[in-house]
């Protein structure tokens, strides 16, 4: 600690990422990143921009990359918001909209950025319980709105770490339930097999989905994520935005983001890979006494009938295979968060696995 710290710092207790190795020949398996390649427009289109035309500052609004993600989800460009990364996104989410007069509401087994936002925001907030299979349960919020009890909400769909997928239909009760607040759906692993809330955006004006270029697109070492919400709600965001950094998104993720937006068939392909690869590994892992939670992510959320997630982490490692481990809470503690990869990296795990368990 230093006595030069603003009062906040000393209050804060950061976000702590997934491990990021340096070391080679590693199966990583724990933070969740595409398996594979960006779709070669993406590379193709992040040379061309690397020009003279780097000396100039990208544009502000990042009009064509709007314009790209609008089209994608027939939306018009104001109903859009992109930003450095999900991540960032998310932060002003918290700053322009969620910091409410009644606590925002989130699962106590989620994102775990969650609270370190509402920390450095100074956001009250209230975690609502995971049911015993781990679900998140609509008439919990559903209460807490009839009630006024409490504010905004915002969950990952599928929920993370657990992977566990929500109906369309129990976002759109929420959303009528709830309609003095902004409701947050972060989907930043929606592609993997869960149906995504963009189309309900129309209808009703307090949704506010995210998503990210970092899983499904395999960006992400290029940092793009964006919003997709009524304008009001865009427009918020664009106010902390602007007063924060006018220039969230350089020239040459701009070009690549573009490009990976208008690649559908390279995206619907990689996506199908990764869902049957899932699967694969679900079984596989079922048959060495494995338990998985349903999955519409590009990860798993599995514990063994006899040995201890931390156990396993470690005996993992041994084999240079690296997975995610969650020690708390304490209900999630012998469970281990997976990476769907490659089917040649979950045939290494599953032999990895047998070794260990023998």
């Amino acid at each position: 600690m230093s006595q030069f710290w603003s009062s906040i710092v000393h209050k804060l207790t950061p976000y702590i990422p997934g491990e990021q190795p340096k070391l080679s020949n590693l199966v990583k398996l724990n933070t969740n990143e595409n398996p594979y390649p960006p779709s070669p427009k993406v590379i193709n289109a992040i040379q061309q921009a690397a020009n003279a035309q780097l000396r100039l500052y990208p544009d502000p609004n990042s009009n064509a990359l709007k314009a790209a993600i609008a089209q994608t989800y027939h939306l018009q460009n104001n109903q859009v918001f992109v930003g450095n990364g999900s991540d960032e996104v998310l932060a002003h989410v918290f700053q322009a909209l969620l910091k409410r007069d009644l606590p925002l509401l989130f699962p106590d087994i989620s994102y775990s950025f969650y609270p370190v936002y509402c920390g450095l925001y100074e956001i009250d907030y209230e975690t609502i319980p995971l049911n015993a299979q781990f679900e998140i349960q609509v008439d919990d919020y559903v209460a807490r709105c009839v009630s006024n009890t409490g504010g905004a909400i915002i969950f990952p769909n599928p929920n993370a770490p657990t992977g566990i997928p929500l109906p369309l239909s129990d976002i759109e009760r929420l959303l009528k339930a709830n309609i003095k607040n902004v409701l947050v759906i972060d989907e930043a692993y929606v592609d993997f097999g869960t149906e995504s809330a963009v189309g309900l955006i129309n209808t009703y004006p307090n949704l506010l989905v995210t998503h990210t270029l970092s899983k499904a697109r395999s960006l992400a070492g290029l940092r793009v994520g964006y919003a997709l919400g009524h304008p009001d709600l865009i427009e918020a965001l664009i106010r902390v935005k602007d007063s924060f950094n006018s220039y969230p998104v350089d020239s040459l993720a701009a070009a690549g983001a573009i490009a990976a937006m208008q690649d559908a068939n390279y995206f619907n392909e990689t996506c199908e890979k990764v869902m049957q690869t899932r699967a694969s590994l679900v079984a596989d892992l079922s048959g060495l006494g494995f338990t998985s939670l349903p999955s519409g992510a590009n990860f798993i959320f599995t514990q063994h009938n006899t040995f201890s997630g931390e156990l396993m982490t470690v005996k993992l490692r041994e084999y240079g295979i690296i997975v995610r481990h969650f020690k708390t809470p304490a209900r999630v503690a012998n469970y281990l968060r997976i990476t769907i990869g490659t089917p040649e990296q979950s045939a290494l795990l599953i032999s990895a696995l047998n070794k260990i368990l023998e």
